[in-house]
């Protein structure tokens, strides 16, 4: 691609370029760019709203750049406080480390390791006097800090702010320095410390590297970004079928975000959208768990949901033997969505939405009475609602 194209094409999906016309002057200086994105291995697993970055970093790597996965094994013991409303508990190094390790493992996933840079903070980090730290912070103002949106609702709202939160922008900023960035990727949360990277290049002589933030990723809801704490995310290490159904679970609207944000593409706009849908799944779960797996997802869906036959279907397995007593309609359908799917649902939730609707089903017989006594056996199918399905064995 000539620079011109490389800049459309990796200026699209981002929230903000500072400045694209810095960007495109980096592009055209015939030689890779250094692409720098800092991870902070907080918890062992991440989730698609954990990769829109890491896509981002790949299209910057496929395009010949060099990517620059910087693991942040100290900043990570102080918590980025960005987009907090109180202080984040402190993790030990060793419990970084077991999370980064996990972490790269599916960060690689998405990025070629041969051709990506690993570096940790801690290196130069735990080097550093305490006169190196006090001359790093006489850089920077506290009314700089305070101008952060997160640090100032904190103190207008009588919440206390830790001095060792107040570093991690400077941290973060230093990191660019020392890797000599020209360009840092992050989330929109992310624009503050970024910038505070630029700074700090600009006192160190060295060329500003250009910001590019990109939007937080909404969960299957629409609504909220994705979290675990909502509930509303899909998972790398999601099992191939669960990641592909969650998938088919979003709105349309929703699916052209994830087109662009985790693919770096468009759907057709003359296809059908459900085949869009089939697509998109089929393709984010090859590349979390290859070609084979992402097109049997797929038969799978097709099998329980298109032809509706469920009975070849390869389902979750539910034990007669643990089935309560005096069984009941609403106790198997309680029981079944616990024990297959660990998800709670109330009496009157599986009354109104799931039995007397008609949605569960014995060998495709509807049970819509919630007090009539089932007797299931082995080789049954139980259909509890579009999504769920189990064998009884």
């Amino acid at each position: 691609m000539s620079p011109e194209q490389q800049l459309a094409h990796l200026t699209a999906g981002a929230a903000k370029v500072l400045s694209e016309k810095e960007l495109l002057d980096k592009l055209r200086l015939g030689r890779p760019l250094r692409i720098k994105l800092g991870v902070d291995p907080t918890a062992p697993d991440i989730h698609f709203g954990h990769t829109v970055a890491l896509e981002k970093l790949r299209q910057f790597q496929l395009l010949g750049h060099q990517a620059v996965l910087l693991i942040g094994d100290f900043t990570a013991t102080v918590g980025d406080p960005s987009g907090r409303s109180a202080t984040r508990p402190p993790l030990t190094r060793a419990e970084v480390l077991v999370n980064a390790e996990t972490y790269t493992d599916q960060a690689f996933k998405i990025l070629d390791k041969a051709k990506t840079e690993i570096v940790y903070n801690g290196d130069w980090f735990r080097k550093m006097s305490y006169e190196e730290i006090l001359k790093l912070n006489s850089r920077v103002t506290l009314q700089q800090m305070l101008q952060r949106e997160d640090f100032r609702n904190r103190l207008d709202g009588g919440q206390e702010i830790r001095l060792h939160e107040l570093q991690y922008p400077i941290m973060q900023g230093w990191d660019s320095v020392e890797i000599r960035a020209d360009v840092e990727l992050g989330g929109t949360d992310q624009l503050f410390n970024i910038l505070v990277g630029r700074d700090l290049q600009k006192e160190e002589g060295q060329p500003q590297q250009v910001v590019m933030v990109l939007p937080l990723l909404e969960g299957l809801d629409g609504v909220r970004k994705m979290s675990k704490s909502y509930g509303n995310y899909i998972g790398v290490s999601d099992p191939p079928q669960e990641m592909f159904g969650k998938l088919m679970s979003v709105s349309d609207e929703l699916m052209d975000r994830y087109y662009l944000l985790l693919l770096g593409d468009a759907r057709d706009p003359n296809g059908h959208p459900m085949d869009a849908k089939k697509a998109l799944a089929e393709k984010l779960t090859a590349r979390y768990h290859g070609d084979e797996a992402g097109a049997g997802a797929r038969g799978d869906w097709d099998t329980r949901f298109s032809k509706k036959d469920l009975a070849a279907a390869e389902l979750p397995e539910l034990s007669i033997a643990d089935l309560p007593p005096d069984l009941t309609v609403l106790a198997l359908a309680a029981h079944a969505f616990k024990a297959a799917f660990d998800l709670e649902k109330s009496n009157s939730e599986l009354r109104k939405q799931f039995i007397t609707s008609g949605s569960v089903q014995l060998n495709g017989e509807k049970l819509t009475d919630p007090g009539a006594t089932v007797s299931p056996a082995a080789g049954d199918v139980l259909k509890l609602s579009k999504k769920h399905a189990v064998r009884l064995i």
